[in-house]
């Protein structure tokens, strides 16, 4: 029988840097999480980090700190301009200091990479060069020399605050297109002073940055820098560039910290949080190559979701720590359960972006589609035994009813479970199917682990209707029977073929050569139909009802879409109505000018119009017996309101 030590004994042997001991090679690496408030570490923020403090993590390295008030990337960043922050820093590493956690905070200034103000009004941003930005459309003003020696003190100046706060060090913020590396690369830099030239010209403005960072702190005090390794961008700094600038570097720092990509344009800002359509720890064979070339401890961080794949990079030498933040943001108990044998019950993320980075870039606090709980610690951190035991029927089998049904089995209810169908997991079961989409499964496999370990009885090839409530008299009933598609009232003549995308997905239909996807939605199914009908050897056109493709998706997911349907050469038309088809021909409506498109040899017109309420079953429950709507049926969303939804009402009953 294998010991947990046995099974991931790469992983949990400690690590100490500067004297300070990671009790794991498991961190949480920097990322904004947009609960502070007025710039300053709060209660929310420090829960949520206690909640992975607690659940294990070796390393919590805190989202970045502007360091001079020309960095404020966002309106809700946190600063560490002001000795008022002192405060704050210093409970939060208290906290995590409890348990055992090594705790850093990332030092950062974005430069040209400014995404928004406090005000609406566009910010003033600085450069090495006036050198535009691609993504946020930044034209930034160069520095001078006195405002680079303003900037540099305020890196030594919040150094030193962190210190004092009781930060075991920082990671300075060097990766995705961020100031210091609009120093380093040469495409970016075109200043003419002792600040560009050849490698140690580049270089000065970080040498200085770090410099400024010790002389502020003490030897004991860890100083790290992330970069990234390629990218990912023409304009971008490549791997050797960043290789050699590592090398050189090494002798100040006490790790190096790679990542991929850069926030200057669509592409290479993908890699900042990469989607699931990206392998899992995609960055390992990078990661040896810095390894092998460097003196000092490397981290690396890019989609490892997994103990079993953090294990094999330590264990094969090609980095010293793993990153696994959306890991811990989707299971903060991750390194406890690995540790402790219990890696079946992990809680896998899927790197669906929607609740983590998509929250972020809604101006949101953080939190996972799978795991609601996150973000909301101060409210769900601590789930409450019921006080007085329900029987529990609950109606339908996706990710609504089954989290409903393992939180309130948690809380000691009796809980039973039917699905009307065999298998478990809703319109899961469908979005696994789409291209690329196959790990979205994964969130059906972990709540019926979570029902499994919470002792819920399910009930399969089953649909409740009255007679079986009055049957089983339940306290109370759940209702989370879903949605089904919804087919819009449209024009339609002659004998051309409607089908809707759950009978794509079912293979229910037999389609013709030329196929007219139409999207309302703006989500991830239309383009997904598209890509799979094309795969298959379909000729065919999407047409969105949005100014954009992907306009409802998370930023990254839909980058990266949008740039495969590119490279299949899918035409996408945007702003586009559906008014009806006849023979071969489908009719829309430009949905700014009402002008008409018209879309002609069409065989095929998929529909992905949205979803409709599946809510018979609560008109016969009406005076029966108490019960509750969640998810879809009581109105069409995605899974993170309804895994939501189901959390919450768990917690009500």
């Amino acid at each position: 029988m294998t010991t947990p030590a046995q099974a991931f004994p790469h992983l949990f042997e400690p690590l100490v840097i500067r004297g300070k001991r990671l009790k794991n090679r498991i961190m949480s690496s920097g990322h904004d999480t947009s609960m502070p408030t007025d710039n300053l570490v709060n209660e929310q923020l420090i829960a949520y980090h206690r909640a992975r403090a607690e659940g294990g993590a070796g390393l919590i390295v805190l989202q970045v700190a502007g360091v001079h008030d020309s960095a404020r990337y966002t309106s809700h960043v946190l600063m560490a301009t002001d000795d008022a922050c002192i405060e704050g820093y210093r409970r939060l590493a208290d906290t995590c200091h409890q348990h055992g956690t090594v705790v850093l905070s990332q030092i950062f200034h974005p430069g040209r990479e400014i995404m928004e103000s406090s005000d609406g009004l566009l910010a003033v941003a600085y450069s090495s060069s006036a050198a535009p930005n691609e993504r946020f459309r930044v034209m930034p003003r160069a520095l001078d020399q006195a405002m680079i020696d303003e900037i540099i003190a305020g890196y030594g100046a919040a150094a030193r605050r962190l210190y004092q706060a009781g930060l075991d060090g920082v990671e300075v913020v060097a990766s995705h297109g961020y100031l210091p590396a609009q120093f380093i690369n040469p495409r970016i830099n075109q200043r003419t002073d002792g600040y560009n030239g050849d490698l140690p010209q580049r270089l000065r403005f970080l040498r200085e940055v770090i410099a400024a960072v010790r002389a502020n702190t003490d030897e004991q005090f860890i100083i790290g820098l992330r970069i990234s390794a390629d990218e990912r961008d023409p304009e971008g700094l490549t791997e050797g560039e960043s290789l050699a600038a590592v090398q050189a570097l090494q002798g100040q720092l006490d790790y190096v910290h790679i990542v991929a990509g850069t926030s200057a344009s669509l592409g290479g800002a993908i890699h900042i949080v990469p989607p699931m359509a990206i392998e899992a720890a995609y960055l390992a064979k990078d990661a040896a190559t810095f390894k092998a070339s460097l003196d000092i401890p490397l981290f690396v961080t890019g989609r490892i979701n997994q103990p079993q794949e953090a294990e094999q990079i330590v264990a094969r030498g090609q980095a010293d720590v793993c990153g696994m933040t959306r890991a811990l943001i989707c299971d903060p108990q991750m390194p406890n359960k690995a540790d402790t044998g219990r890696s079946d019950d992990v809680r896998a993320c899927i790197a669906c972006n929607q609740a983590c980075i998509g929250h972020f870039h809604k101006g949101l606090p953080i939190s996972c589609i799978q795991h609601p709980e996150t973000g909301r610690e101060l409210r769900y951190g601590s789930l409450q035994p019921t006080q007085q035991r329900k029987r529990i029927m609950i109606a339908g089998g996706g990710p609504a009813g089954m989290k409903a049904a393992a939180v309130a089995a948690q809380r000691g209810h009796e809980v039973t479970l039917y699905e009307a169908n065999a298998q478990l997991g809703g319109q899961v079961l469908l979005a696994q199917l789409l291209p690329r989409r196959s790990e979205f499964g994964g969130a059906s496999t972990n709540l019926q682990r979570e029902m499994e370990l919470a002792g819920v009885r399910v009930v399969r090839n089953t649909r409740v209707d009255r007679a079986l409530v009055e049957r089983e008299q339940p306290d109370l009933v759940i209702v989370a029977t879903g949605a089904e598609p919804y087919w819009p009232a449209f024009e339609r003549g002659g004998e051309l073929q409607v089908v809707d995308a759950w009978q794509v997905l079912r293979d229910e239909v037999k389609l013709g050569r030329s196929v007219l996807v139409v999207d309302w939605r703006c989500d991830w199914i239309g383009p997904g139909i598209a890509e799979r009908l094309v795969r298959a050897g379909h000729q065919v056109q999407l047409a969105v009802n949005g100014t954009h493709c992907g306009e409802s998706l998370p930023l990254y997911v839909r980058d990266h879409l949008v740039g495969e349907l590119h490279r299949l050469g899918i035409p996408i038309t945007p702003y586009a109505r559906l008014y009806g088809c006849d023979d071969s021909t489908v009719y829309m409506q430009h949905t700014a000018s009402g002008e008409p498109i018209m879309f002609e040899g069409i065989d095929t017109l998929v529909l992905c119009q949205g979803h409709q309420p599946v809510d018979t079953l609560g008109a016969e429950l009406q005076g029966l017996v108490e019960f509750r709507r969640i998810g879809d049926c009581l109105a069409p969303r995605t899974a993170e309101e309804a895994i939501f939804e189901g959390m919450k009402v768990a917690w009500e009953i």
